[in-house]
C-alpha cells in the first residue's frame, strides 16, 4: 500500500521539481526559500496522517463501492465514460463546498495554518495541518462512498486535484492572455492569490479547487484583487508563521475568528 501510494506520487513530484524551474524562470515575486522546508515538512507529516487512516484512501473507497454496488452512480445504469464525467464535477464540487466549510469559526482553525504563508509557491500546495489533511480525506472518502464514484473518476480526481493545489500556488507569471483564456474554465495561480490576500472579502472568494465555475455559480468569484499585484497574503490579527513546530501548534493558539 505504502509502495503503490508513493508511485502515485511521482507525476506530482515530477511537476514539483518542473514548477520550481518555472518559479526560478519567470518569477511573480522574488523566492523566499527559507519556507521551502517547513512547507514541504508539514506536507510530508501530512501525508503520513493520511496514510495512517485506512478508511481514508479514495481509491479503497471507490474499490468498496464498487463491490458492494453502493452509491448513487451504482444504482443506475449509465456508460462508464459517463459515470466518470459526472463523478469528476461532483467530486470537484464536493472540493469547493470544503473548501468554504473550512473558512468557518472552529475548522478555520485548521485551515489558518495554510493561510499564514508569508508567501506562496508550488511548496504552499502542501502546506496544510495534519489534521486538516486527515479530516479532508476521510470526508472526500465519504463523497466517495455515497457517490458510487468509479475507480477511474477517483484516479484522474486524485490526480488533477494534487496538480491544481501545485499549479495554481505557483510563484509563476502567466502570460495574460494565457490566464484569460484559462480562467474561463480554471481556477489560475492570479485567482488563487486573492484567495490568500490578507482582506477579509477577498479570503472569501475563489474557494474552487480545479474548476472556477462553482465560485461564479454560488457567488463567490472575484476576478481581482483590491490592491492588484501589490496584495497582501495572510491573515488579520495573525503573524505570518513559518516555523515547522509553530505550524503544528497554530490550531489550538489564538482566537477563532479571522
Amino acid at each position: 500500500m505504502l509502495a503503490d501510494n508513493l508511485w502515485r506520487m511521482a507525476p506530482a513530484l515530477f511537476v514539483l521539481a518542473a514548477l520550481f524551474v518555472a518559479e526560478w524562470r519567470w518569477p511573480w515575486r522574488a523566492a523566499q526559500p527559507q519556507r521551502w522546508l517547513p512547507n514541504l515538512s508539514l506536507g510530508a507529516l501530512s501525508l503520513l496522517a493520511v496514510l495512517a487512516l485506512p478508511l481514508a484512501s479514495m481509491t479503497a473507497a471507490a474499490h468498496w463501492a464498487s463491490t458492494q454496488q453502493f452509491g448513487l452512480l451504482n444504482l443506475i445504469t449509465t456508460p462508464l465514460w459517463l459515470s466518470v464525467l459526472l463523478s469528476l464535477f461532483a467530486l470537484d464540487l464536493a472540493l469547493y463546498a470544503q473548501h468554504r466549510a473550512l473558512h468557518w469559526p472552529g475548522l478555520w482553525r485548521l485551515h489558518r495554518v495554510h493561510h499564514l504563508d508569508p508567501m506562496l509557491d508550488a511548496t504552499s500546495g502542501v502546506r496544510f495541518h495534519p489534521l486538516e489533511a486527515a479530516a479532508s480525506a476521510l470526508y472526500k472518502s465519504l463523497v466517495v462512498v455515497l457517490l458510487g464514484a468509479p475507480l477511474l473518476a477517483v484516479s484522474i480526481s486524485v490526480a488533477l486535484t494534487t496538480l491544481a493545489s501545485l499549479i495554481t500556488h505557483g510563484n509563476f507569471r502567466l502570460p495574460m492572455r494565457a490566464d484569460a483564456l484559462l480562467r474561463r474554465l480554471f481556477i489560475t495561480p492570479s485567482l488563487h492569490r486573492i484567495h490568500h490576500s490578507v482582506r477579509s472579502a477577498e479570503t472569501a472568494s475563489n474557494f474552487g479547487s480545479v474548476l472556477w465555475v462553482w465560485d461564479r455559480l454560488f457567488g463567490s468569484a472575484k476576478a481581482a484583487a483590491q490592491d492588484g499585484e501589490a496584495l497582501t497574503f495572510g491573515v488579520q490579527g495573525h503573524s505570518p508563521a513559518t516555523q515547522l513546530g509553530k505550524l503544528l501548534r497554530e490550531p489550538f493558539q489564538g482566537r477563532t475568528v479571522r
